[in-house]
Order: structure tokens, then sequence, then C-alpha cells
């Protein structure tokens, strides 16, 4: 594995995650399984069975978070990033049409369970990079360039809940 970056609150996320499955879920369901196999025949025991597949599961997300954590560089922000789209941000974008697209720039292992995060790899982050509010952006897509402008960028911003799930 090479580098892998990490926003601040992804680190502690995983990390959390990690602890998590290690100390709490892996016993819960070890315990389970122990119980299911003392009640004699595993083959057509069906809590046995579901709960063995399951503790494979989470020994391989445990083995992927610790390898994960062996390339991991946490990347805090840093008060000289305001103004400019670097790893971190949260980038708004608007297009000709009055489209708009509101992202965060992070590491690949978090995009994850959420739509409003996209990768430092992706085309539409590499195309913000270092770019400032007003400036344009153009990036490839199957259908052709696209053009976008920067609107707004902030850091350490969580969306706000819409209305009526506060």
């Amino acid at each position: 594995m090479t580098r892998k970056l990490l926003t601040a609150e992804g680190y502690k996320r995983l990390k959390n995650e990690l602890d998590y499955l290690h100390r709490e879920l892996r016993p819960e369901i070890t315990e389970i399984v122990s119980w299911a196999a003392s009640l004699g025949d595993r083959s057509e025991n069906a809590d046995y069975q579901y709960n063995k597949r399951k503790l494979r599961e989470i020994d391989r997300r445990i083995r992927h978070l610790t390898k994960l954590f062996e390339v991991a560089e946490e990347v805090p922000y840093n008060p000289v990033q305001e103004g400019k789209v670097y790893f971190g941000a949260w980038v708004e974008l608007e297009n000709d049409d009055e489209d708009s697209l509101r992202f965060r720039i992070v590491g690949d292992e978090e995009v994850y369970g959420r739509k409003d995060y996209i990768s430092l790899r992706a085309p539409m982050a590499k195309a913000c990079l270092g770019k400032t509010v007003d400036e344009d952006i153009f990036v490839q897509t199957p259908s052709g360039e696209a053009h976008w402008y920067i609107v707004k960028i902030e850091y350490n911003a969580e969306p706000e809940a819409p209305a009526g799930l506060e």
C-alpha cells in the first residue's frame, strides 16, 4: 500500500471503528459463535453459520484497517490553507445553468457512505486544487468538458442538517 491521506475527522472515525470492532463487536460475536457451536451439529445450525460468517467479515475489516493505519497519514487543518482549495476543504461550485455542487475533498478511505465527499483523486477534486473563490474550473466528463465556478471554500464546516431534521 502506498501512503493514504486522511482528514483529522476521518482518521479519528476510522480509529474509533477499529477500536469498536476489536474491543466490542468481535468479542460479542465470538461468544455467540462459541455458544452456537456448543449446541452440536454445526452444519444445520443457522446461528453458528451466520455468526461465523459475520466474524470473518469483522476480521477482514480489522485486518484492512490495521494495514491502513500502517500507511495512513493524518492531514490536520492548517490556517495557511484558508482561501484556497486543498485537502479537507468543503467546496461549493456553480455552473452557468445555476446548478450547484457542494462536496468535501478527502482521502480514498473516507468517501464510503458519504455522498458529499469526493476522493482527492477524483477529476473534480484535481481540477479544484489550489484554486480560489471566483476561479473557473474545467473538468473533462464523458459528455464533454464541464465548466464550473468556485463560489465558496470552507474548512472544518459540516453541512447543516436539512430543515425538520433537527
